[in-house]
């Protein structure tokens, strides 16, 4: 860097690894270009891909280049590039902006295009707003673009007591639905609380056997392998399975034969999608619980209660 640079403090995870190989840094500052506005970062959120990210390291070419990790952002526009006339200083945005690319939400500032930000609903603290984006648009265009949610329908929502399954479960309900999910005997109040019709301990009870009679209509799954294929036996032929993994060749040939839709959906960047989840948010029929919030500098700590599976909502860095 040179003198006249303008630095940030940033946690940077140089080489692949363990929550060890985080640690917080002075980098450079980033620049808004074109279409772009500067995010002054108050709060990061903390996903699995993050962790799974930190342990692949850096890219094909150069795995032991340092890396910036973090998709979504929750902050204050600090400046706007050329060509962005809807936003302007001083504005509350929350986004989860370049996706796959990483933006690099583990730091003081982020640079991204404007339109895939959002304004923050007043209602949202800034940590809610950060654990907002990645984990609602997931469960947002599983559920209703792919998976083609509908009033009255049943819908078995894998893992609801986590990031994406918590809002998944809300998500459902507020269509109308009648919503299932699978989660620990602990967490069950929690999933109840957000408006499950019912809950399944799946440590103790075989959730394909309980429901087998009762079949659903849509199944939101983030684990895959083996609760993917059981979860065909629970689908009404003409269903819809949606995987937020990759969905094996074998099951997506059995949904076939029964005309059950089995999908893998990889979220997207979506300002269409996130401003109908932030009205959602102001009308009082979503809302963002968090697990814990950690500063920024504790990032590695924030990793290992992500990689615990014990998080009950989302984990976020206050920045």
């Amino acid at each position: 860097m040179t003198a006249n640079e303008k630095t940030m403090r940033a946690v940077v995870a140089r080489g692949a690894g363990g929550p060890e190989v985080l640690h917080l840094e002075n980098v450079r500052r980033p620049s808004p270009g074109l279409t772009e506005i500067l995010v002054r970062v108050q709060a990061a959120g903390v996903n699995p891909t993050d962790w799974k990210r930190r342990a692949k390291g850096g890219d094909a070419t150069d795995a032991d280049a340092p890396v910036i990790l973090g998709y979504d952002v929750a902050g204050v526009v600090e400046e706007v590039g050329p060509g962005v006339t809807w936003l302007q200083v001083g504005d509350e945005v929350l986004g989860m902006p370049k996706f796959p690319v990483l933006p690099g939400a583990y730091a003081e500032y982020v640079a991204a295009p404007s339109r895939q930000f959002v304004r923050k609903p007043a209602s949202l603290s800034v940590e809610q707003a950060a654990g907002l984006p990645l984990a609602a648009l997931t469960a947002w265009q599983g559920l209703v673009e792919t998976g083609g949610l509908r009033s009255g329908q049943r819908v078995l929502v894998h893992a609801a007591a986590g990031g994406v399954g918590h809002l998944a479960v809300q998500l459902a309900k507020s269509f109308g639905a009648e919503v299932i999910g699978t989660a620990s005997a602990a967490k069950h109040d929690f999933v109840r609380s957000l408006g499950a019709d019912e809950v399944i301990d799946y440590r103790t009870e075989d959730f394909a056997a309980v429901l087998r009679e009762r079949p659903v209509d849509l199944v939101l799954d983030p684990i895959a392998g083996d609760t993917g294929r059981r979860s065909l036996d629970v689908l009404k032929d003409g269903g819809s399975y949606v995987c937020i993994l990759s969905v094996d060749e074998a099951t997506v040939q059995e949904g076939r034969r029964r005309g059950i839709r089995a999908e893998f959906t990889l979220v997207e960047p979506d300002r269409l999608g996130l401003t109908a989840i932030t009205d959602l948010v102001a009308e009082g029929k979503l809302r963002v619980e968090l697990d814990s919030v950690f500063p920024l500098a504790e990032a590695a700590a924030a990793h290992r209660r992500g990689e615990t599976n014990q998080a009950a909502g989302k984990i976020v860095l206050r920045v």
